[in-house]
């Protein structure tokens, strides 16, 4: 009998719980692992889950029509019409984009760097992840010639490419890729008959609302599946709710088929009382995107001055367009952490400013790069206080850095940056 397929914890998770252990035995830590947000429920969201506790039936695999319907009508406003009987709903997009990949089959696509599961549902999947890099500055969409070159090499030796999978914004970098590389990737992925999976579940935390990211169901409608949920904008990550627009049209009737199959043998249906309050939040009332404003220009205000502090250090980052997510790059510092901290490649920085000093982040190689390079992905959703009275009152205040518990971790998080790359240690005998 065949070994099972090895399946490693999801670096953003085992990282998570590990500060949370050190932070259980007195420590004292700062978490920038996960992209947890630290944000409490919006009112009108508890009371309605609330109201659903009795909904304790099991209902329509591909969830509720209320919240099939109000999908629907969330993209249609994004400019993106959609059929509520091609809407399936899920416990979350992540479990979602697994059943997805097996209901495209073949192997699968992603960008580098890109979110830690991505080539580790691949790979549950029994598909091979077949990686192409980004372009600078363009996170989450693999580049365009690349990708070319890429699946046509894949293909030669044997494998089966069908699909790839973006994230538009994205994690862990940041940033969003330009309507032009979009389209672009959209008239490559026609020309090789892959399908797209487009993860959009950071689109409402874009900051520049004048400048909202380009999905790439506009320019490839017919092959292109767009995912969702509330994990992100409304901090609601433990609620388990996703959801999975199917394109319009044979390809996208044959996969919901499919979907739905894949879905009744893993979770049969949605949670009921979840799925009430998520369709009242993707009606998009005015409470609700008030609130979603809130948490982005908080969002914003702390990530520029986490960014500020990575910079005066020596790193380098491109500029940050959305999310709570920053990926700088310390090779402008490698000479320096070399000799004077014994580290020689991310994994060593990341373990460093860890252990030695309770800044949880995460190293590039978590994200599908070589553990050779120098970046790493810190989160700063969980600067904003340690209960709900602090982080209602980071969301109300006009300048969150003003806040004590705020300005506290920021200035820690520079003065660790600091003395990283000014003053000298002894070397990491793990490097």
């Amino acid at each position: 009998m065949p070994e099972p397929t090895p399946v490693p914890m999801s670096a953003t998770l085992a990282a998570d719980e590990a500060m949370a252990r050190r932070r259980r035995a007195g420590e004292e830590v700062l978490s920038m692992t996960s992209g947890e947000i630290g944000l409490p429920v919006h009112p009108a969201l508890a009371e309605r889950l609330a109201a659903a506790v009795g909904d304790n039936a099991y209902g329509p695999v591909a969830g509720s029509k209320a919240l099939r319907e109000a999908a629907a009508g969330y993209w249609g406003r994004r400019g993106l019409g959609t059929d509520p009987g091609l809407v399936v709903a899920g416990p979350g997009s992540k479990p979602l984009l697994f059943a997805l990949l097996l209901a495209v089959g073949g192997d699968v696509v992603v960008p580098v760097p890109s979110w830690v599961s991505y080539a580790a549902q691949a790979r549950l999947a029994g598909a091979r992840p077949v990686a192409v890099p980004i372009l600078t500055g363009q996170g989450g969409v693999p580049a365009p010639e690349r990708l070319r070159e890429a699946v046509a090499g894949a293909r030669a030796a044997g494998q089966d490419p069908r699909c790839v999978v973006v994230t538009v914004p994205d994690n862990p970098t940041g940033t969003v890729a330009s309507p032009d590389t979009v389209r672009r990737l959209a008239a490559v992925c026609r020309d090789l008959d892959l399908v797209i999976i487009s993860d959009e579940i950071y689109r409402d935390l874009v900051y520049d609302a004048s400048a909202p990211a380009e999905s790439p169901a506009l320019h490839a409608p017919e092959r292109t599946v767009v995912t969702t949920g509330l994990t992100k904008s409304l901090a609601l990550g433990g609620w388990r709710t996703g959801v999975a627009r199917l394109p319009d049209g044979d390809l996208g009737r044959a996969l919901h088929s499919r979907l739905v199959s894949i879905a009744s043998q893993i979770w049969s249906s949605p949670t009921a009382p979840v799925q009430r309050a998520a369709a009242y939040a993707f009606g998009e009332p005015p409470e609700i995107t008030e609130h979603i404003a809130a948490c982005r220009r908080l969002h914003e205000t702390v990530v520029c001055a986490v960014a500020d502090r990575f910079a005066a250090a020596g790193a380098v980052l491109a500029p940050v367009r959305a999310t709570s997510y920053l990926y700088p790059d310390f090779e402008p510092l490698r000479e320096r952490l070399a000799r004077r901290h014994g580290i020689h490649h991310g994994e060593a920085l990341a373990r460093c400013l860890s252990e030695r000093h309770g800044l949880g982040v995460l190293p590039a190689s978590a994200f599908g790069e070589s553990r050779h390079v120098l970046r790493l992905r810190a989160a700063t959703s969980r600067l904003y206080g340690d209960a709900d009275e602090q982080r209602r009152a980071a969301l109300a205040a006009s300048d969150p850095l003003e806040l004590p518990w705020i300005r506290a971790a920021v200035d820690r998080i520079g003065t660790v940056l600091t003395g990283l790359s000014e003053t000298g240690v002894a070397p990491d005998p793990q490097s």
